[in-house]
């Protein structure tokens, strides 16, 4: 080879090389679409990509699984990361009875999806209402969770501690609650509005506004309405110990979900426990600081393969 030839062949390579990486689609644009049928007969959507032992992502309120987009793009490579959008969100089915939402059914849908993806066991990962699935259900399921991570959601146990005991400014940062039981409370929710937080992310924003016009408002609350006799404990609930490994991923501004709820979570978990705290972050902690969760859950995640 000429050192001509050889120069023209680098040169080449060198102006492909931003075109290869402009064409590569983003992970929200090239997942592969499922869907399965739940005990209810209610159709959850769930979307994969990459190949390996599987992460499944569930959501909170008001998302989608396009929430979870830079933690599966920080996987893919080793693992199959595959994300739900929860009844009444997006592609899956929108029951409309308040009792459709209760979390028994809640955990039969993450079931469905597991059994669906064809292996024994998962790494589940919960953020918010996706949380409190996720904890519930490796509780009741330890045989399919083989790790669990969770993003902004207080251990269930946690979280009644500050039901139980509340301060008055915790009592506001919880009156959402009481607001969202009114009947005409999907009325203070838009897909413009919803989406609006993405406007910054052309591509993405059109993604959530089209996923939240397919949205049920109500079916959203109804996760609130079906629960709410939950959310107002007169009594501590003694729940199973946990058996696998959990990493947990806490903004500590959260407004909603209160940080003092992380107190004697290590006494409900009978694995390791890791616990990350990240200041000046809020509630949405996937998305304000998406780097910095997708690095903790894959350093974590690979030390324990």
């Amino acid at each position: 080879m000429t050192h001509r030839t050889l120069a023209l062949l680098i040169a080449l390579c060198l102006v492909s090389l931003p075109l290869a990486a402009a064409e590569k689609q983003r992970i929200f644009q090239r997942v592969e679409h499922h869907s399965v049928e739940s005990s209810d007969g209610v159709e959850i959507a769930y979307y994969t990509a990459g190949e390996g032992p599987i992460v499944l992502f569930l959501h909170g309120f008001p998302d989608q699984w396009l929430t979870w987009s830079v933690q599966m793009e920080a996987l893919e490579d080793s693992y199959r990361v595959a994300a739900m959008d929860l009844r009444g969100y997006n592609r899956s089915g929108k029951p409309t009875e308040i009792e459709s939402y209760q979390r028994p059914q809640l955990q039969r849908d993450v079931m469905a999806v597991i059994d669906d993806l064809g292996d024994s066991d998962v790494i589940l990962v919960g953020h918010d209402w996706g949380g409190g699935i996720s904890w519930r259900f490796a509780m009741a399921h330890p045989e399919k969770v083989n790790k669990l991570i969770i993003c902004n959601l207080t251990h269930p146990s946690g979280y009644e501690a500050v039901r139980l005991n509340m301060t008055e400014e915790q009592k506001a940062n919880m009156s959402y609650i009481d607001r969202f039981q009114s009947p005409d409370a999907a009325s203070f929710f838009t897909a413009e509005g919803l989406a609006q937080r993405w406007e910054h992310d052309p591509e993405i924003h059109k993604e959530y506004l089209q996923g939240y016009e397919r949205s049920s408002f109500d079916g959203m609350l109804n996760y609130y309405r079906a629960s709410y006799d939950q959310f107002n404990p007169t009594e501590a609930t003694k729940r199973p110990q946990l058996q696998m490994p959990v990493l947990q991923i806490h903004g500590l501004d959260d407004g909603a979900v209160d940080k003092e709820g992380l107190r004697d979570t290590w006494n409900w978990i009978d694995a390791d426990y890791t616990l990350v705290t990240l200041p000046g972050v809020g509630h949405n902690v996937q998305n304000e600081a998406a780097d910095a969760v997708a690095r903790n859950m894959r350093s974590w995640l690979d030390a324990r393969r």
